[in-house]
């Protein structure tokens, strides 16, 4: 008797044993062997860390501005925004002009003859204070702008003691503005591959530097230059450092003072 309770005792413990080397897969009706012990693994789907956006509001006024962000991280991102306006007559010359009204004909003539155009790059890091982040919600961004700004065919009426009618000039050149500030917004997704960028404030300052030249459709007596030299100086310019040479042919214009601005508007763009 005692020999059978150790002989059942020994196959009910290699019974046991056998179970437990087996835990730790099951067999399928299929034949695959299914491991149950180790922990599902589900992939996590990927972020998109890349916008890539166009400037809406500044269409109107003949910017063309697009944006590159990246996400560095849930609560940082860098971008760089590149605008360009190509060189032309003001944006709603037109109104302009009826605003003006028939009353001040030099101003109605430097709005119907001046051709503007700029360039700008803005680099900028963003920390984002939402919970939701990786490019999201609301954010602040520090930045900085270097712009360039054109400026052809700016008339300058001016007077002389010699001649009876006021005679002008053309005054063309070319400004550049070293700027920082601070951007307040709001990034939020378009379903799974657009977003909607609204930069509600973006107030920016720094200094601008710029010289502006003309020539003359006449030669200038000494008397006539030192005219119109005058009344170069007259100009009011505020806070703005101004240098006037005038030469028999012409007239040179510096320019050297504070400068600024404010970034706003709308963006639309894709992600991934």
């Amino acid at each position: 008797m005692r020999t059978r309770q150790l002989f059942l005792s020994a196959i009910f413990f290699a019974s046991i044993t056998q179970l437990m080397a087996q835990t730790d897969s099951v067999q399928t009706g299929s034949g695959q062997k299914v491991n149950v012990n180790k922990p599902l693994i589900v992939k996590e789907k990927p972020k998109q860390m890349n916008f890539i956006k166009l400037h809406l509001t500044g269409l109107l006024l003949k910017n063309y501005q697009l944006q590159y962000e990246r996400v560095l991280s849930k609560s940082i991102s860098i971008a760089v925004a590149y605008k360009t306006m190509p060189v032309s007559t003001l944006p709603f010359k037109n109104k302009i002009v009826d605003l003006v009204g028939e009353g001040d004909p030099e101003t109605t003539e430097i709005i119907e003859s001046v051709r503007l155009g700029n360039t700008a790059i803005t680099p900028e890091i963003r920390f984002y204070l939402s919970r939701k982040g990786y490019g999201r919600g609301f954010y602040i961004a520090p930045f900085y702008r270097h712009a360039s700004f054109k400026v052809n065919e700016l008339v300058f009426d001016y007077s002389t003691s010699s001649s009876t009618t006021d005679n002008k000039i053309n005054l063309s050149g070319k400004l550049t503005s070293n700027t920082g500030g601070l951007l307040f917004g709001v990034q939020k997704a378009l379903g799974k591959h657009m977003c909607l960028d609204l930069w509600f404030f973006g107030p920016h300052y720094g200094s601008g530097e710029g010289i502006f030249t003309g020539v003359s459709g006449k030669t200038l007596s000494p008397a006539e230059q030192a005219e119109l030299k005058q009344q170069l100086d007259d100009l009011d310019i505020p806070l703005t450092d101004k240098t006037v040479t005038v030469t028999a042919n012409g007239a040179s214009l510096k320019l050297d003072g504070p400068w600024g601005g404010i970034r706003a508007g709308i963006l639309i763009g894709v992600k991934f």
